[in-house]
C-alpha cells in the first residue's frame, strides 16, 4: 500500500469489507461513551497528545472501538510527533475506508472503519518507509487488544 493506492481508493471506491455492521445512532450511543460517539460517529477529533494510545507501546492489535474489527498492528505504530497514534499501514487493505475530506479549508483523506463506517482519523503521505504513509488515528476510535 502506498499514497497512490490511498488516492485511488478515495476517488474511485474502496475495497469490499469481509462483513458489515450497521446500527442506528441510538444503538451506537448505548455502546459508546459520549466522547467516543462524537469522534467515531460524528467525525470529531480529540486534542493532540491527550489520547490514551498516543504514547502507548504495548503489543497487540488496535481494533475499531465500534465494531471490534482489527485495524492496525502495534508493530506498525511509530512516533510521529503529531500527538495522535500513528501507523504506516492497516492489517488488511480492506479494513479501512478512504474518502476525500475538504472540511476546515483543507484537502485531506479521511479514514474510517470499512466495516461500520466509524471515523478513525486521516492518512497522510509523510510516513516512514516502506509505505510512506501516516495513518493519524484518534485513540477514542480504537481499542488495544493485547496479544
Amino acid at each position: 500500500m502506498n499514497w497512490s493506492d490511498v488516492l485511488n481508493y478515495a476517488t474511485k471506491g474502496n475495497l469490499t469489507p469481509d462483513r458489515r455492521v450497521e446500527k442506528t445512532n441510538e444503538e451506537w450511543k448505548k455502546l459508546l461513551t459520549p466522547e467516543q460517539f462524537r469522534i467515531t460517529r460524528q467525525k470529531g477529533t480529540e486534542f493532540a497528545f491527550t489520547g490514551e494510545y498516543c504514547e502507548a507501546h504495548d503489543p497487540g492489535l488496535y481494533a475499531c472501538r465500534c465494531c471490534g474489527t482489527p485495524l492496525f498492528d502495534s508493530r506498525r505504530k511509530f512516533e510521529s510527533g503529531t500527538g495522535w497514534p500513528s501507523f504506516d499501514e492497516p492489517v488488511k487493505d480492506n479494513v479501512i475506508k478512504y474518502e476525500a475530506d475538504r472540511s476546515h479549508s483543507m484537502v485531506r483523506v479521511e479514514v474510517m472503519c470499512n466495516v461500520c463506517d466509524g471515523h478513525l482519523g486521516h492518512v497522510f503521505p509523510d510516513g516512514p518507509p516502506p509505505t510512506g504513509l501516516r495513518f493519524c488515528i484518534n485513540s477514542a476510535s480504537v481499542k488495544l487488544v493485547e496479544e
